[in-house]
């Protein structure tokens, strides 16, 4: 009668075991659901490098804007510009001192 009751309490407080149980399962299934999202955001970018990859072996304006880009070059009588990306905030200074 008591060997049942004692299995049931010894399968019970190995579930709920942090190390070994089901929240160190639950951490395992999280861990694998973000790997699996990781690996598909990489496999896009593969993607998009590989069509870059392309572009540059067969398009020499793909080269020359790979260029320019890269290293910020501009042939004789042109000007770079650069902007930020990043927008900015309300009451947020530009680098040349005005505000928005």
């Amino acid at each position: 009668m008591w060997i049942p009751v004692l299995a049931f309490a010894a399968a019970g407080a190995s579930a709920l075991d942090e190390r070994t149980g089901i929240p160190a399962w639950r951490r395992l299934r999280d861990d694998l659901t973000a790997a699996h999202a990781r690996i598909e955001i990489l496999r896009g970018d593969i993607a998009a490098l590989r069509g870059e990859a392309l572009a540059l072996e067969s398009d020499s304006f793909a080269v020359e804007r790979a260029i320019r880009e890269d290293l910020g070059l501009a042939q004789p009588g042109e000007s770079v510009v650069r902007l930020d990306a990043r927008p900015m905030g309300p009451g947020e200074r530009r680098s040349d001192g005005g505000v928005r």
